[in-house]
């Protein structure tokens, strides 16, 4: 049987299509849903649901605008998308174990430890109060600058205006 048939059936909602072409594509969609989810009981549950909407939505499939992978792949992409976009997900990342941040949660006094492991000590140092703390924040405990911004009870538009001058100053330091 080829392919080209396989897909037929399945369009016909044949089972045993369904089933066949399941386990032809069932761990590279996974893979792809895996890649983007980071979660394997997640990543199992998106990969049956891609499943059931391509068997749902089978007639809209067109051996004309591509191949049948490439179709699924769509599907399973914008279902991983749409999981991380939840409200489900963001409060699943609220929720993990500090130990995963390790470096994130570290504090101002290790900022010379973590920047001294990439060579950075002797130029961020060297930078004024202001800078210290931007950077800080936004490049070694990840905050974004809306974040930064109430962090540091400062305007947004000046965190951004700050992150930019000290970006600009570390620039002119090492001579890029």
């Amino acid at each position: 049987m080829t392919q080209e048939q396989l897909i037929l059936q399945f369009q016909q909602k044949d089972i045993k299509a369904y089933e066949k072409l399941y386990n032809i594509y069932c761990d590279s969609i996974s893979g792809v849903v895996n890649n983007i989810v980071k979660n394997d009981d997640v990543t199992q549950e998106i990969t049956q649901d891609v499943f059931i909407k391509a068997w749902n939505k089978a007639d809209t499939y067109s051996a004309k605008k591509g191949r049948f992978f490439t179709w699924l792949l769509n599907i399973a992409r914008n279902a991983a998308i749409d999981y991380t976009r939840s409200k489900k997900f963001k409060q699943s990342k609220q929720n993990l174990n500090a130990d995963f941040f390790v470096d994130i949660l570290e504090t101002s006094s290790n900022l010379d430890k973590s920047t001294n492991t990439i060579g950075l000590k002797e130029f961020v140092t060297k930078l004024g109060d202001t800078c210290k703390a931007v950077i800080e924040l936004l490049y070694f405990k990840g905050f974004t600058q809306k974040e930064a911004s109430e962090e540091l009870e400062i305007p947004l538009g000046t965190i951004k205006t700050r992150n930019r001058a000290c970006i600009g100053e570390l620039r002119t330091m090492l001579g890029v």
